[in-house]
């Protein structure tokens, strides 16, 4: 089908590569493939080349090249393109650092539940990096992150309830998002989860534990 011209079978042909599933991985093959299919506006094969370019993978490293291919992805709606091109604004790469216009990828690809971008939103607001500093609308976009399972999320979401940024402060749901980051291996948890134990209750922290134990993520 990748021959005959299919542009959905060339990106995916483009993967197998790139990945190495039942052929060796080969990534200036899955470049080649890639190509094929962004000559038909294939917003998938415009993303994976973009990426090729970011990681220097079979092309040479070359984040400006890697912008222009994202960018056609992103603008046909594609989110994981989208938080990369937000990306390359905060940091400067293949395009001048501008915090507003990666807020407004960022908040694009957030919106679509794309769980690196709500956090890196949400750190914006949290920053006052090209928005105004909001700690509420900070909280707003760290949430829906912690609650699909993004440990070091929780463990930020657990520290503005332990200190009342954005949030009531509530040393309960604190412990409760600590908890679930600990449980997750995120380094500093466990330590910063013991010292708030000091300022509960024993049923507060029975309640913690079990909502914490009883937690799933939402999909």
């Amino acid at each position: 089908a990748a021959d005959q011209g299919d542009a959905l079978a060339q990106t995916g042909l483009g993967l197998v590569y790139s990945e190495g599933q039942g052929v060796p991985q080969d990534y200036k093959e899955a470049a080649r493939w890639y190509r094929l299919a962004v000559d038909q506006g294939l917003a998938d094969a415009q993303f994976y080349l973009g990426l090729l370019y970011a990681n220097g993978q079979g092309v040479p490293q070359d984040y400006k090249e890697a912008v222009r291919w994202l960018r056609l992805a992103a603008e046909q709606g594609n989110q994981f393109a989208q938080s990369l091109l937000g990306a390359a604004y905060d940091t400067g790469k293949g395009v001048p650092q501008d915090y507003k216009e990666a807020a407004r990828w960022f908040r694009l690809a957030a919106e679509q539940g794309n769980v690196i971008a709500q956090y890196n939103l949400g750190h914006m607001f949290y920053k006052g990096q090209g928005v105004p500093q909001d700690y509420k609308e900070a909280a707003r976009w760290f949430r829906p992150a912690a609650e699909q399972g993004n440990a070091k999320i929780q463990y930020f979401l657990g520290f503005m309830y332990a200190n009342g940024k954005g949030v009531p402060k509530d040393y309960v749901q604190a412990l409760i998002w600590y908890n679930l980051a600990a449980a997750q291996g995120h380094m500093d948890a466990p330590g910063v989860r013991d010292s708030l134990v000091s300022k509960l209750t024993p049923a507060q922290i029975a309640e913690a534990q079990k909502l914490a134990r009883e937690w799933k993520p939402k999909k």
